[in-house]
């Protein structure tokens, strides 16, 4: 297979870079640099050398910039943040390029803390500008990234519950999964939680700030993880780096329990995840329920051709960011369209009706409705219904009706 297969974990503090099957992992800085008295651009550690030095000008914050379509002035020239990310983007790519020697990316999946539309859009545009198709171009969560890495491991990692505290500059953020087997397809949930417990890594640099980071983590540990059952923590984020301050939080945490640090977690997993796509299976292995995905299935029965059938709208563990359905029926003696919510493992359903009011009123069966549904996040759809009339009989009315409906 031509071309590298390429995990980007992507944040406003740090960018982290895997390939599948590969011991490196690079971490750089997401700053971006422009010499004051020539057209060069620096990036990482180095940007902030260049910067030092005095022939530097440096932005940072590339991926909050972007996204609020912001701009910054470097010498005499506006740039917007969208172009800027897309620049440092280029040049972070060229180390697994150059280190294996490829200069196609055939995959590239960037894992992000918080996954919306706006998001995913801007991060496949970055990679189209870059050369590589839209459709080799994936946006992954966090959560979804953490499973994929936890997956990769020995089934004895995740035979039970696996939890995870990802400590960095910005917070700490809690992350659990679980396996769920017994159904057609094995289903796995993973769910976080920003915690309130978290603290500048600035104090990990005295004896006192330490020892007060080790109690505040290790009293929420022994609340978060009471009276549940664990096959392995993973510790992960610059503030586990290093652990020497943290004696009281590994005591609990070891204590009949498998712990590992890994840092580079969740490029690791977005690596998994474009090794999967390049595999090119049309159904994935697993059912993903996480941050970015769906976590119910929505169905409609309906006749056809003379068969009641059940109607996959959106199925639990699609992404919600691009999922949209459409779907045309003719109404039998009915005012209103139905739609069936239920669970992965279907043991909740519920019911969910939207009335025709304002439709016009006509004989049985010559009315056709288009059904239009998409999701504004994992637990908010958006349903269309359009009258579509019946052939030149029932021209259309253009009656419209839009409702979100909470699942």
């Amino acid at each position: 297979m031509d071309g590298l297969l390429v995990g980007v974990d992507l944040c406003d503090e740090y960018t982290q870079i895997h390939c599948p099957d590969e011991e490196k992992t690079w971490t750089i800085p997401t700053v971006i640099c422009r010499n004051k008295y020539a057209d060069e651009w620096y990036v990482g550690e180095e940007a902030f050398a260049h910067t030092l030095k005095g022939d530097g000008i440096i932005v940072d914050k590339l991926l909050n910039l972007a996204l609020r379509d912001g701009t910054a002035t470097l010498g005499d020239v506006r740039y917007g943040g969208k172009e800027l990310l897309q620049l440092y983007l280029e040049r972070v790519l060229q180390l697994p390029k150059e280190e294996y020697k490829e200069n196609e990316i055939l995959r590239l999946v960037f894992a992000v803390k918080k996954l919306e539309p706006r998001m995913n859009t801007m991060l496949r545009d970055c990679g189209g500008k870059l050369g590589i198709l839209p459709d080799q171009v994936q946006v992954i969560s966090h959560s979804e990234g953490f499973i994929y890495y936890i997956l990769s491991q020995k089934k004895e990692i995740w035979n039970n519950t696996v939890g995870m505290f990802d400590l960095s500059e910005v917070g700490l953020r809690y992350y659990e999964m679980k396996v769920q087997r017994g159904m057609k397809k094995i289903t796995v949930v993973a769910e976080y939680e920003n915690l309130e417990e978290g603290f500048n890594l600035d104090i990990l640099k005295t004896t006192s700030g330490s020892r007060l980071a080790d109690r505040i983590l290790t009293s929420c540990a022994e609340r978060i993880m009471a009276r549940k059952s664990y096959s392995t923590i993973f510790l992960t984020g610059k503030g586990f780096t290093s652990q020497h301050w943290a004696a009281g939080l590994m005591k609990f945490l070891c204590n009949k329990r498998k712990v590992f640090m890994e840092q580079g977690l969740f490029a690791q997993g977005a690596a998994c995840r474009a090794a999967e796509d390049a595999q090119g299976r049309e159904t994935p292995a697993f059912t993903c329920i996480c941050d970015g995905r769906l976590k119910t299935t929505v169905s409609m029965n309906v006749l056809h051709r003379g068969q009641e059938t059940n109607v996959t709208v959106a199925a639990a563990g699609d992404c919600w960011y691009d999922r949209v359905s459409v779907i045309d029926v003719i109404p039998d003696r009915q005012d209103s369209v139905d739609f069936e919510v239920s669970s992965v493992d279907s043991k909740n359903k519920k019911k969910i009706s939207i009335p025709l009011e304002g439709f016009p009123q006509r004989p049985d069966r010559t009315t056709r409705v288009q059904i239009r549904v998409l999701f504004l996040d994992e637990r908010t759809m958006e349903v269309t219904l359009q009258d579509r009339g019946f052939g030149e009989l029932f021209p259309t009315s253009g009656m419209q009706i839009k409702q979100e409906v909470m699942l």
